[in-house]
């Protein structure tokens, strides 16, 4: 039986539109849980509504502790099917947002016409709901390929902060087990933007690298013995330039120093400075080569004191390292599944290469990778408001949900088989 038509298209957006209030119902819920990556506690909270919302869909669940103390536990839900095929789901947990800054902003759950605004709206609890309302739709309209999947959905507690252990906990569980297992697909239910009737699909992400630069310099009265000091500042400044001077937006490369200190006090050559930076490409040999270049300055000598009796060293440390999702042949196929679907549903879905990171980063190279799946909205990352509305806060686009969820429950239908 083919459940890939307009038959079915009807059957799931008519299902999703009465089902609407108790979506909006079950974000506002998840919203209300502050789910900071350092609040432990509401982390786990929230994993613990998260499986009660997916269970009356048969999903068994459990938390599994990060490799990091001061965060929650990941959560795994899964859902045994009747063939070898496997279907993996990606959201995450944790916002960026303290139980603070929420209350210093005043950034609570509201509604204003077509939005709703608070914390993890768009980034990525509603893209959690989203998933929801993609499996309720497909166990709806179309039992029989809910029955057939293996469904595992994974969400990361520390997405925001570090996620090194969930890539390897979603590469683990999906990759086709040993004896006939057949994963299709990692979907990533990060944000996704719908305007004028098309859907972007992420089926590409820079890598990036964060490094931390130091300069040992030697200190000196600035007006007694200034010949005797070397700057570290000054070496800093130079190594910012050359840092700097690598970024090619023809290569789409990019290196920001985004943060620097040195130094004590102003009558004192400075003796010591640092420098945190990142850098971020698509193309795994545009990354390497770039990392290359960087690391090539530790052990950069170019400031001396005047006295020649000193010479400013440079280090440079790799913090952490996040691959590159460039796009490739098995993420190519996942969109021409969407794509496939949005012909179906008039629409048309378009590829779109983001700078940002998701999980997907860490899972391409080994499962089948498609980002975007979760609703429309906009300024994630944000918690301030102004009255003149040159600051918004976060917000997820309520008409965004059915449609977003229409297209994937079609896909997910397309890719297996049926």
């Amino acid at each position: 039986m083919s459940y890939f038509n307009s038959g079915t298209v009807e059957a799931v957006q008519r299902y999703l539109e009465r089902g609407m209030p108790r979506y909006l119902d079950i974000l506002s819920d998840m919203v209300a849980i502050n789910s900071y990556t350092l609040n432990t506690a509401g982390v786990n909270r929230l994993a613990a509504y998260t499986a009660g919302a997916f269970k009356e869909l048969g999903f068994a669940d459990e938390q599994i502790r990060s490799t990091v103390p001061d965060f929650g536990n990941h959560l795994a839900l899964s859902r045994p099917g009747g063939s070898p095929i496997v279907i993996g789901c990606v959201s995450h947990l944790d916002t960026v947002f303290s139980p603070e800054e929420e209350e210093r902003n005043d950034f609570r759950w509201r509604v204003e016409g077509d939005r709703v605004y608070g914390p993890g709206t768009i980034d990525i609890k509603g893209g959690t709901v989203v998933m929801l309302m993609t499996l309720e739709a497909i166990r709806h309209a179309a039992p029989a390929v809910f029955d057939k999947v293996n469904w595992t959905l994974l969400l990361d507690a520390s997405e925001e902060m570090e996620s090194d252990d969930f890539g390897a906990l979603c590469c683990d569980r999906l990759r086709a087990p040993a004896s006939n297992g057949d994963t299709r697909a990692c979907l990533v239910f990060e944000a996704g933007l719908s305007r004028g009737g098309n859907f972007y699909m992420v089926a590409s992400r820079k890598g990036r690298a964060e490094l931390r630069i130091t300069v040992e310099g030697k200190g000196a009265h600035s007006g007694v013995a200034h010949r005797k000091g070397a700057s570290a500042i000054t070496q800093m400044a130079d190594v910012v330039q050359r840092l700097e001077a690598l970024t090619d937006y023809e290569k789409e490369l990019t290196v920001n120093v985004g943060r620097i200190a040195g130094g004590s006090q102003i009558n004192r050559v400075p003796h010591f400075a640092e420098a945190f930076a990142e850098m971020r490409a698509f193309e795994p040999d545009v990354f390497e080569k770039a990392l290359a270049d960087i690391t090539a300055l530790d052990g950069l000598s170019g400031v001396a004191s005047a006295d020649g009796g000193f010479s400013c060293r440079t280090g440079v440390e790799l913090v952490r390292r996040v691959p590159a999702w460039p796009h490739n042949e098995a993420s190519g196929r996942l969109l021409a599944h969407w794509q496939a679907a949005g012909e179906l549903l008039g629409s048309r879905v378009i590829l779109e290469k983001r700078g940002g990171l998701s999980d997907g980063n860490f899972t391409w190279e080994q499962v089948p990778t498609l980002d975007g799946l979760g609703p429309s909205g906009g300024n994630p990352h944000c918690s301030e408001h102004s009255a003149d509305g040159s600051k918004e806060q976060e917000y997820a686009v309520v008409s965004s949900f059915v449609p977003k969820a229409v297209l994937n429950a079609m896909a997910i239908i397309k890719i297996a088989g049926m």
